[in-house]
Protein backbone atom coordinates (compact mmCIF):
# COMPACT_ATOMS: atom_id res chain seq x y z
CA UNK A 1 0.00 0.00 0.00
CA UNK A 2 1.36 3.41 -1.01
CA UNK A 3 0.47 6.33 1.25
CA UNK A 4 1.22 9.92 0.24
CA UNK A 5 1.35 12.35 3.14
CA UNK A 6 1.56 16.13 2.86
CA UNK A 7 2.62 18.35 5.77
CA UNK A 8 2.14 22.11 5.64
CA UNK A 9 4.29 24.90 6.99
CA UNK A 10 2.63 24.99 10.41
CA UNK A 11 3.19 21.25 10.83
CA UNK A 12 6.96 21.65 10.32
CA UNK A 13 7.21 25.14 11.80
CA UNK A 14 10.11 24.37 14.16
CA UNK A 15 12.46 21.54 15.06
CA UNK A 16 10.14 20.05 17.68
CA UNK A 17 7.20 19.91 15.27
CA UNK A 18 9.39 18.57 12.52
CA UNK A 19 10.54 15.74 14.78
CA UNK A 20 6.92 14.97 15.67
CA UNK A 21 6.09 14.74 11.96
CA UNK A 22 9.08 12.45 11.45
CA UNK A 23 7.75 10.10 14.14
CA UNK A 24 4.32 9.96 12.48
CA UNK A 25 5.94 9.13 9.14
CA UNK A 26 8.10 6.42 10.72
CA UNK A 27 5.04 4.91 12.41
CA UNK A 28 3.31 4.72 9.02
CA UNK A 29 6.37 3.09 7.43
CA UNK A 30 6.71 0.53 10.24
CA UNK A 31 3.02 -0.32 9.81
CA UNK A 32 4.09 -1.81 6.46
CA UNK A 33 3.23 1.02 4.05
CA UNK A 34 5.38 2.61 1.38
CA UNK A 35 5.46 6.31 2.26
CA UNK A 36 5.93 9.38 0.08
CA UNK A 37 5.92 12.69 1.93
CA UNK A 38 5.41 16.12 0.40
CA UNK A 39 6.52 18.99 2.59
CA UNK A 40 6.02 22.75 2.57
CA UNK A 41 8.46 25.41 3.73
CA UNK A 42 8.64 25.95 7.48
CA UNK A 43 5.96 28.44 8.59
CA UNK A 44 6.74 32.02 7.61
CA UNK A 45 9.77 31.18 5.44
CA UNK A 46 8.12 31.92 2.10
CA UNK A 47 6.77 35.27 3.32
CA UNK A 48 10.24 36.24 4.59
CA UNK A 49 11.78 35.41 1.22
CA UNK A 50 9.13 37.43 -0.61
CA UNK A 51 9.77 40.40 1.69
CA UNK A 52 13.52 40.22 1.09
CA UNK A 53 12.99 40.06 -2.66
CA UNK A 54 10.76 43.15 -2.51
CA UNK A 55 13.45 45.02 -0.55
CA UNK A 56 16.02 44.57 -3.31
CA UNK A 57 13.61 44.89 -6.24
CA UNK A 58 10.02 46.19 -6.10
CA UNK A 59 9.16 43.96 -9.05
CA UNK A 60 11.56 41.03 -8.90
CA UNK A 61 11.84 38.95 -12.08
CA UNK A 62 9.46 36.00 -11.74
CA UNK A 63 12.09 33.50 -12.86
CA UNK A 64 14.49 34.57 -10.11
CA UNK A 65 11.69 34.78 -7.55
CA UNK A 66 10.74 31.17 -8.27
CA UNK A 67 14.32 30.03 -7.74
CA UNK A 68 14.44 31.94 -4.46
CA UNK A 69 11.11 30.69 -3.10
CA UNK A 70 11.84 27.01 -3.71
CA UNK A 71 14.64 27.24 -1.13
CA UNK A 72 12.15 27.01 1.75
CA UNK A 73 10.84 23.59 0.73
CA UNK A 74 14.36 22.30 0.10
CA UNK A 75 15.31 23.23 3.66
CA UNK A 76 12.26 21.40 5.05
CA UNK A 77 12.76 18.26 2.97
CA UNK A 78 16.41 17.90 4.00
CA UNK A 79 15.77 18.46 7.69
CA UNK A 80 12.83 16.04 7.67
CA UNK A 81 14.90 13.35 5.94
CA UNK A 82 17.58 13.80 8.62
CA UNK A 83 15.00 13.55 11.41
CA UNK A 84 13.60 10.31 9.94
CA UNK A 85 17.09 8.82 9.63
CA UNK A 86 17.67 9.70 13.31
CA UNK A 87 14.71 7.44 14.14
CA UNK A 88 16.33 4.48 12.38
CA UNK A 89 14.47 4.57 9.05
CA UNK A 90 16.15 5.38 5.74
CA UNK A 91 14.86 8.44 3.91
CA UNK A 92 15.72 10.16 0.66
CA UNK A 93 14.74 13.70 -0.32
CA UNK A 94 14.05 15.08 -3.80
CA UNK A 95 13.31 18.50 -5.19
CA UNK A 96 10.21 18.87 -7.35
CA UNK A 97 12.22 18.55 -10.55
CA UNK A 98 14.09 15.47 -9.25
CA UNK A 99 10.72 13.90 -8.37
CA UNK A 100 9.50 14.43 -11.95
CA UNK A 101 7.02 17.30 -11.47
CA UNK A 102 6.81 18.71 -15.02
CA UNK A 103 5.05 22.06 -15.50
CA UNK A 104 4.25 24.72 -18.06
CA UNK A 105 6.32 27.91 -18.31
CA UNK A 106 4.21 30.27 -16.15
CA UNK A 107 6.32 31.42 -13.21
CA UNK A 108 4.56 31.94 -9.88
CA UNK A 109 1.49 29.84 -10.72
CA UNK A 110 2.65 27.05 -13.02
CA UNK A 111 0.35 24.15 -13.85
CA UNK A 112 1.50 20.54 -13.67
CA UNK A 113 1.53 18.95 -17.12
CA UNK A 114 2.90 15.54 -16.17
CA UNK A 115 4.52 13.58 -13.35
CA UNK A 116 7.36 11.17 -14.14
CA UNK A 117 8.28 9.73 -10.71
CA UNK A 118 10.85 7.12 -11.72
CA UNK A 119 13.36 8.19 -9.05
CA UNK A 120 10.59 8.15 -6.44
CA UNK A 121 9.59 4.59 -7.45
CA UNK A 122 13.23 3.47 -7.35
CA UNK A 123 13.66 4.87 -3.83
CA UNK A 124 10.46 3.17 -2.66
CA UNK A 125 11.72 -0.05 -4.19
CA UNK A 126 14.86 0.29 -2.06
CA UNK A 127 12.69 0.55 1.06
CA UNK A 128 13.28 4.26 1.64
CA UNK A 129 10.79 6.85 2.81
CA UNK A 130 10.67 9.48 0.06
CA UNK A 131 10.50 13.19 0.91
CA UNK A 132 9.53 15.55 -1.93
CA UNK A 133 9.71 19.34 -1.86
CA UNK A 134 6.22 20.66 -2.56
CA UNK A 135 5.15 23.79 -4.44
CA UNK A 136 7.71 23.42 -7.23
CA UNK A 137 8.51 21.73 -10.52
CA UNK A 138 10.45 22.24 -13.72
CA UNK A 139 9.27 23.57 -17.07
CA UNK A 140 9.34 21.01 -19.85
CA UNK A 141 9.98 23.77 -22.41
CA UNK A 142 12.54 26.04 -20.72
CA UNK A 143 13.94 23.66 -18.06
CA UNK A 144 13.56 26.52 -15.55
CA UNK A 145 12.44 25.95 -11.97
CA UNK A 146 8.78 26.95 -11.49
CA UNK A 147 6.45 27.32 -8.52
CA UNK A 148 2.79 26.30 -8.34
CA UNK A 149 1.35 29.22 -6.35
CA UNK A 150 0.08 29.41 -2.79
CA UNK A 151 -0.99 26.00 -1.53
CA UNK A 152 0.93 24.32 -4.33
CA UNK A 153 2.24 21.59 -2.05
CA UNK A 154 -1.30 20.18 -1.91
CA UNK A 155 -1.26 19.86 -5.69
CA UNK A 156 2.19 18.26 -5.63
CA UNK A 157 0.95 15.65 -3.17
CA UNK A 158 -2.24 14.71 -5.02
CA UNK A 159 -0.46 14.71 -8.41
CA UNK A 160 2.18 12.32 -7.04
CA UNK A 161 -0.53 10.15 -5.48
CA UNK A 162 -2.23 9.93 -8.87
CA UNK A 163 1.01 9.09 -10.72
CA UNK A 164 1.99 6.46 -8.15
CA UNK A 165 -1.57 5.06 -7.96
CA UNK A 166 -1.43 5.55 -4.20
CA UNK A 167 -4.19 4.22 -2.00
CA UNK A 168 -4.71 7.54 -0.23
CA UNK A 169 -3.35 11.08 -0.10
CA UNK A 170 -3.33 12.40 3.46
CA UNK A 171 -3.22 16.19 3.77
CA UNK A 172 -2.03 17.10 7.27
CA UNK A 173 -2.81 20.59 8.47
CA UNK A 174 -3.39 22.59 11.66
CA UNK A 175 -7.14 21.85 11.76
CA UNK A 176 -9.01 18.57 12.24
CA UNK A 177 -10.60 18.58 8.79
CA UNK A 178 -12.98 20.60 6.64
CA UNK A 179 -15.59 22.59 8.56
CA UNK A 180 -18.97 24.06 7.64
CA UNK A 181 -17.31 27.50 8.00
CA UNK A 182 -14.06 28.94 9.27
CA UNK A 183 -14.19 28.04 12.99
CA UNK A 184 -12.29 31.23 13.81
CA UNK A 185 -15.32 33.21 12.60
CA UNK A 186 -18.01 30.69 13.58
CA UNK A 187 -17.07 28.82 16.77
CA UNK A 188 -20.08 26.51 16.33
CA UNK A 189 -18.86 25.36 12.89
CA UNK A 190 -19.05 21.58 12.48
CA UNK A 191 -16.40 19.25 11.05
CA UNK A 192 -17.60 17.37 7.98
CA UNK A 193 -16.86 13.63 7.81
CA UNK A 194 -17.14 13.37 4.00
CA UNK A 195 -17.38 15.72 1.03
CA UNK A 196 -17.80 15.06 -2.66
CA UNK A 197 -15.00 16.33 -4.92
CA UNK A 198 -17.40 18.84 -6.53
CA UNK A 199 -18.36 20.35 -3.17
CA UNK A 200 -14.74 20.57 -2.00
CA UNK A 201 -13.77 22.10 -5.34
CA UNK A 202 -16.36 24.84 -4.92
CA UNK A 203 -15.41 25.48 -1.28
CA UNK A 204 -11.72 25.72 -2.18
CA UNK A 205 -12.41 28.00 -5.15
CA UNK A 206 -14.53 30.30 -2.99
CA UNK A 207 -11.91 30.84 -0.29
CA UNK A 208 -11.80 27.81 2.02
CA UNK A 209 -8.08 27.57 2.83
CA UNK A 210 -7.91 23.84 3.63
CA UNK A 211 -7.05 22.59 0.10
CA UNK A 212 -5.80 24.25 -3.07
CA UNK A 213 -8.27 24.15 -5.97
CA UNK A 214 -5.95 22.32 -8.36
CA UNK A 215 -5.25 19.58 -5.82
CA UNK A 216 -8.97 18.81 -5.66
CA UNK A 217 -9.15 18.83 -9.48
CA UNK A 218 -6.33 16.26 -9.61
CA UNK A 219 -8.07 14.12 -7.03
CA UNK A 220 -11.37 14.22 -8.91
CA UNK A 221 -9.83 13.62 -12.33
CA UNK A 222 -7.74 10.65 -11.16
CA UNK A 223 -9.97 9.25 -8.41
CA UNK A 224 -7.48 9.83 -5.58
CA UNK A 225 -9.11 9.61 -2.12
CA UNK A 226 -8.03 12.69 -0.12
CA UNK A 227 -8.02 12.60 3.67
CA UNK A 228 -7.68 16.01 5.39
CA UNK A 229 -6.31 15.44 8.91
CA UNK A 230 -4.68 17.24 11.82
CA UNK A 231 -0.93 17.09 12.31
CA UNK A 232 -1.38 17.36 16.05
CA UNK A 233 -3.68 14.42 16.84
CA UNK A 234 -4.70 11.05 15.44
CA UNK A 235 -8.41 11.76 14.98
CA UNK A 236 -10.29 10.97 11.79
CA UNK A 237 -10.51 14.00 9.53
CA UNK A 238 -12.56 14.73 6.42
CA UNK A 239 -12.59 12.40 3.41
CA UNK A 240 -12.96 13.94 -0.06
CA UNK A 241 -14.39 11.26 -2.35
CA UNK A 242 -16.40 10.74 -5.56
CA UNK A 243 -20.07 11.75 -5.50
CA UNK A 244 -21.16 8.11 -5.79
CA UNK A 245 -19.42 7.34 -2.49
CA UNK A 246 -21.57 9.85 -0.62
CA UNK A 247 -24.36 8.23 1.40
CA UNK A 248 -26.60 11.28 0.97
CA UNK A 249 -26.35 14.86 -0.19
CA UNK A 250 -26.72 17.53 2.47
CA UNK A 251 -28.63 20.52 1.13
CA UNK A 252 -25.77 22.78 2.25
CA UNK A 253 -22.26 21.58 3.08
CA UNK A 254 -20.63 24.83 4.11
CA UNK A 255 -20.04 28.56 3.89
CA UNK A 256 -16.75 29.84 2.48
CA UNK A 257 -15.39 33.38 2.42
CA UNK A 258 -12.55 35.09 0.60
CA UNK A 259 -11.05 38.50 1.38
CA UNK A 260 -8.21 38.25 -1.13
CA UNK A 261 -10.03 39.66 -4.17
CA UNK A 262 -10.71 43.15 -5.50
CA UNK A 263 -13.49 44.43 -7.73
CA UNK A 264 -12.56 46.13 -11.02
CA UNK A 265 -15.15 48.10 -12.98
CA UNK A 266 -14.64 49.24 -16.56
CA UNK A 267 -16.95 52.24 -16.99
CA UNK A 268 -18.71 53.27 -20.18
CA UNK A 269 -17.94 50.23 -22.31
CA UNK A 270 -19.50 50.34 -25.79
CA UNK A 271 -22.29 47.74 -25.86
CA UNK A 272 -21.38 45.95 -29.05
CA UNK A 273 -20.21 42.42 -29.92
CA UNK A 274 -16.54 41.60 -29.34
CA UNK A 275 -15.63 44.35 -26.86
CA UNK A 276 -15.96 42.21 -23.73
CA UNK A 277 -14.26 39.30 -25.50
CA UNK A 278 -11.29 41.52 -26.32
CA UNK A 279 -10.98 42.73 -22.72
CA UNK A 280 -11.07 39.31 -21.12
CA UNK A 281 -8.86 37.72 -23.78
CA UNK A 282 -6.19 40.30 -22.99
CA UNK A 283 -6.49 39.54 -19.26
CA UNK A 284 -6.28 35.79 -19.92
CA UNK A 285 -3.20 36.23 -22.12
CA UNK A 286 -1.56 38.08 -19.22
CA UNK A 287 -2.47 35.16 -16.87
CA UNK A 288 -4.78 37.37 -14.78
CA UNK A 289 -7.36 35.19 -13.02
CA UNK A 290 -10.85 36.66 -13.42
CA UNK A 291 -13.54 35.31 -11.10
CA UNK A 292 -17.04 36.84 -10.99
CA UNK A 293 -18.27 39.01 -13.90
CA UNK A 294 -21.35 41.25 -13.98
CA UNK A 295 -22.44 43.50 -16.87
CA UNK A 296 -24.95 46.25 -16.10
CA UNK A 297 -27.99 47.01 -18.22
CA UNK A 298 -27.03 49.03 -21.30
CA UNK A 299 -27.97 52.71 -21.47
CA UNK A 300 -27.42 54.89 -24.55
CA UNK A 301 -25.27 52.17 -26.09
CA UNK A 302 -22.88 51.93 -23.14
CA UNK A 303 -22.57 49.69 -20.12
CA UNK A 304 -20.34 49.04 -17.11
CA UNK A 305 -18.59 45.69 -16.66
CA UNK A 306 -17.44 44.65 -13.19
CA UNK A 307 -15.30 41.63 -12.33
CA UNK A 308 -13.13 40.37 -9.50
CA UNK A 309 -9.44 39.45 -9.56
CA UNK A 310 -6.91 38.51 -6.88
CA UNK A 311 -5.64 41.66 -5.14
CA UNK A 312 -2.10 40.76 -6.10
CA UNK A 313 -3.08 41.00 -9.79
CA UNK A 314 -5.07 44.27 -9.61
CA UNK A 315 -2.18 46.49 -10.64
CA UNK A 316 -1.43 44.29 -13.63
CA UNK A 317 -5.11 44.21 -14.66
CA UNK A 318 -5.66 47.97 -14.34
CA UNK A 319 -2.46 48.82 -16.21
CA UNK A 320 -3.43 46.46 -19.02
CA UNK A 321 -6.99 47.75 -19.31
CA UNK A 322 -5.97 51.38 -18.78
CA UNK A 323 -3.69 51.14 -21.77
CA UNK A 324 -6.56 49.82 -23.87
CA UNK A 325 -9.30 52.27 -22.80
CA UNK A 326 -9.01 54.41 -25.91
CA UNK A 327 -9.02 51.39 -28.20
CA UNK A 328 -11.98 49.89 -26.36
CA UNK A 329 -13.81 53.18 -26.28
CA UNK A 330 -14.45 52.95 -22.52
CA UNK A 331 -14.33 55.87 -20.09
CA UNK A 332 -12.43 54.68 -17.02
CA UNK A 333 -11.23 51.79 -14.84
CA UNK A 334 -12.25 51.90 -11.17
CA UNK A 335 -10.85 49.56 -8.48
CA UNK A 336 -12.49 48.68 -5.17
CA UNK A 337 -10.12 46.56 -3.05
CA UNK A 338 -12.41 46.57 0.01
CA UNK A 339 -14.64 43.67 -0.99
CA UNK A 340 -15.15 40.10 0.17
CA UNK A 341 -16.80 37.04 -1.33
CA UNK A 342 -19.18 34.85 0.68
CA UNK A 343 -20.31 31.55 -0.84
CA UNK A 344 -22.85 28.90 0.06
CA UNK A 345 -21.99 25.39 -1.22
CA UNK A 346 -23.95 22.14 -1.25
CA UNK A 347 -24.77 19.42 -3.75
CA UNK A 348 -28.29 19.19 -2.37
CA UNK A 349 -29.26 22.69 -3.47
CA UNK A 350 -29.70 21.36 -7.04
CA UNK A 351 -33.02 19.82 -5.98
CA UNK A 352 -34.06 22.33 -3.29
CA UNK A 353 -35.47 25.62 -4.65
CA UNK A 354 -35.29 28.80 -2.59
CA UNK A 355 -31.75 28.41 -1.26
CA UNK A 356 -30.54 31.66 -2.84
CA UNK A 357 -33.59 33.54 -1.56
CA UNK A 358 -32.94 32.36 2.00
CA UNK A 359 -29.29 33.39 1.75
CA UNK A 360 -30.17 36.86 0.46
CA UNK A 361 -32.80 37.28 3.16
CA UNK A 362 -30.33 36.31 5.89
CA UNK A 363 -27.84 38.87 4.56
CA UNK A 364 -30.54 41.53 4.41
CA UNK A 365 -31.55 40.92 8.03
CA UNK A 366 -27.86 41.23 8.99
CA UNK A 367 -27.66 44.60 7.23
CA UNK A 368 -25.30 43.35 4.52
CA UNK A 369 -25.63 44.84 1.02
CA UNK A 370 -24.91 42.65 -2.02
CA UNK A 371 -22.79 44.11 -4.84
CA UNK A 372 -22.47 41.11 -7.20
CA UNK A 373 -24.03 37.64 -7.47
CA UNK A 374 -22.75 34.47 -9.13
CA UNK A 375 -24.25 30.97 -9.09
CA UNK A 376 -23.60 27.40 -10.19
CA UNK A 377 -25.68 24.26 -9.69
CA UNK A 378 -24.16 23.73 -6.23
CA UNK A 379 -23.04 27.25 -5.23
CA UNK A 380 -24.31 30.78 -4.62
CA UNK A 381 -21.66 33.50 -4.23
CA UNK A 382 -22.01 37.19 -3.41
CA UNK A 383 -19.59 40.10 -3.30
CA UNK A 384 -20.04 42.39 -0.31
CA UNK A 385 -18.14 45.11 1.57
CA UNK A 386 -15.28 43.39 3.38
CA UNK A 387 -16.13 45.21 6.62
CA UNK A 388 -19.24 43.00 6.90
CA UNK A 389 -17.74 39.61 6.05
CA UNK A 390 -17.80 38.26 9.62
CA UNK A 391 -21.46 39.16 10.10
CA UNK A 392 -22.35 37.76 6.68
CA UNK A 393 -20.71 34.38 7.27
CA UNK A 394 -22.31 33.98 10.69
CA UNK A 395 -25.74 35.00 9.41
CA UNK A 396 -25.71 32.56 6.49
CA UNK A 397 -24.27 29.75 8.60
CA UNK A 398 -27.01 30.21 11.19
CA UNK A 399 -29.77 30.52 8.56
CA UNK A 400 -29.05 27.01 7.25
CA UNK A 401 -28.50 25.41 10.66
CA UNK A 402 -24.96 24.27 9.88
CA UNK A 403 -23.55 24.48 13.40
CA UNK A 404 -22.89 21.56 15.71
CA UNK A 405 -25.46 22.94 18.18
CA UNK A 406 -28.15 22.91 15.48
CA UNK A 407 -27.42 19.26 14.65
CA UNK A 408 -27.71 18.29 18.33
CA UNK A 409 -31.04 20.13 18.63
CA UNK A 410 -32.34 18.43 15.47
CA UNK A 411 -31.35 14.97 16.73
CA UNK A 412 -32.92 15.69 20.13
CA UNK A 413 -36.18 16.74 18.48
CA UNK A 414 -36.46 13.30 16.86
Amino acid sequence: MIVVQKFGGTSVGDVERLQRVAQRIVDTRRAGHDVVVVVSAMGGTTDELVDMAAQVNRRPPQRELDILLTAGERISMSLLAMAIEALGVRARSFTGSQAGIITDTVHGKARILAVTPERVRDALGDGDVVIVAGFQGVSRETHDITTLGRGGSDTTAVALAAALEADVCEIYTDVDGVYTADPRLVPAARKLDRLAYEEMLELAAQGAKVLQVRSVEFGRNHGVPIHVRSSFNGSEGTWVVPQEDMVEDAIISGVAHDTSEAKVTVVGVPDRPGVAAGMFTALADASVNVDMIVQNVSSDGRTDISFTVPRGEVEQATELLGGRLEGIGAADVIVNPAVAKVSLVGAGMKTHPGVAARMFDALSRAGVNIQMISTSTIRVSVIIDDAHVDDAVRAVHAEFGLGADAIVEEQGAG
